[in-house]
């Protein structure tokens, strides 16, 4: 079968936004066993989208667009490939109810063009959105040709083609053989140094296949195995995960395409019943936002500090005026004073601290990534030095994911 992948949007023309839909698309497809011939990008623009779906037409089985499912004047993929397969759109009753309580929760009146949202193909199949509006539609023409149309967003794309689009694809091109991937997550290397220690696995792969993926401050490892039976294509995985973990097991946190590392976290916490809290200065609430991201987490952290300056490590933290003024901000002193304040204050299992330099000036004599990481335990303190690279963000970013790791191995002894 070839796949086509059309990203519909003038602001990905323009280079505003990157087009990652279409990376993750190719990847997720080839794990299917679906392979993509051509990949392409139009604006918005009626016309032109009409000549790349005639163009893909006559060179593709399964045609797949991301973008332009929206409400506004310029999402138009819905309607021009309707107009182009001959197909009348109609509310999909699912869809439209979520509009419904989505505005009325808020109590906002609902504009007439976000019923846009909950239109599909009358002769299509629904995909049902679960963190946005716009309903995915899934149509097999007459003569064959397959579209896939999906929202723009990420965030609603992903989930969408993980809950939905999948599981649709597998029933309407079953094959006798079935694909099994399995996604290993690592953190704490970076990819070259990982494929290098697996770079006789990568080379030799052919059924089981190995493919690593680079994400921000981590890396994935997606297992495949093409089989006639399941349960010795898991054999399969179980043995080349075994090869993998043997090399670079101390890295490894978790499974799962749509696992994190602040999930592996929390669900510890959970499961050994503790909690956690943290005094953050540099990273100015990042981690405990982090953690705040995470569905549960009321059960394991209650609260925490943010004390950017000198001043409000003394007064919220109650830390010594004269500790700071002799070690500084940016110490192995104040970074385990926070740590065990942060704990006391809170009542928590565990606390972290953050503080160091962002960037991009120095800071006491500390050049930009300087940053000690605490950690509090019932059994004392301990402290670590890091000297992350780039810019601000990414060194904020590093901090915040390096205390996660050091409470999931300090929670997994």
């Amino acid at each position: 079968m070839k796949a086509e992948i059309i990203a519909v949007g003038t602001e990905i023309l323009l280079g505003q936004i990157n087009n990652t839909n279409t990376t993750f698309l190719a990847q997720e497809l080839a794990g299917l066993g679906i392979e993509v011939y051509y990949q392409s990008v139009v604006g918005d623009n009626p016309r032109r989208l009409e000549e790349v779906l005639r163009l893909a037409d006559q060179r593709s089985d399964l045609i797949v667009l991301c973008g332009g499912l929206g409400p506004t004047d310029d999402d138009l993929t819905k309607q021009v490939t309707a107009k182009h397969v001959g197909q009348e759109l109609v509310a999909d009753e699912r869809g439209y109810q979520n509009l419904l309580a989505f505005f009325e929760k808020r109590e906002r009146p609902m504009t007439e063009n976000n019923r846009l949202q909950a239109l599909v193909f009358k002769d299509g199949e629904s995909l049902q959105n679960s963190t946005g509006l716009a309903v995915g539609i899934f149509y097999q023409s007459e003569s064959g040709k397959s579209y896939l149309l999906l929202p723009g967003p990420p965030n609603e794309l992903e989930p969408m083609f993980f809950n939905e689009a999948i599981p649709l694809l597998q029933r309407h091109f079953q094959s006798d053989e079935r694909l099994i991937s399995r996604v290993l997550r690592f953190y704490g290397i970076g990819e070259s140094e990982l494929v290098t220690k697996l770079a006789d696995l990568i080379k030799q792969q052919t059924n089981p296949t190995l493919a690593s993926y680079a994400k921000p401050n981590e890396v994935t490892l997606r297992l495949t195995v093409s089989t006639l039976d399941e349960g010795q294509g898991k054999q399969k995985l179980d043995q080349m995960e075994k090869e993998i973990l043997e090399r670079v097991g101390d890295y490894f946190y978790g499974y799962g395409e749509n696992n994190s590392l602040a999930q592996v976290v929390v669900d510890l916490l959970k499961r050994k019943q503790k909690t956690v809290s943290a005094a953050e200065s540099l990273t100015a609430g990042s981690f405990q936002a982090t953690l705040g991201s995470i569905s549960g987490v009321s059960e394991v952290y209650s609260g925490g500090f943010v004390t950017y300056s000198e001043t409000t490590k003394s007064q919220f933290l109650k830390l010594d005026s004269e500790m700071l003024k002799k070690y500084g901000t940016v110490s192995k002193e104040c970074a385990e004073a926070m740590a065990l304040q942060a704990r006391k204050l809170a009542g928590s299992d565990f606390a972290l601290s953050f503080t160091g330099v962002a960037g991009p000036d120095s800071l006491e004599g500390h050049k930009a990534g300087t940053v000690w990481i605490g950690l509090a335990t019932e059994d004392g303190v301990e402290s670590h030095l890091y000297h992350f690279a780039r810019d601000r963000n990414y060194i904020r970013n590093s901090a915040v994911m390096t205390g996660l790791d050091l409470l999931r191995r300090k929670l997994i002894k």
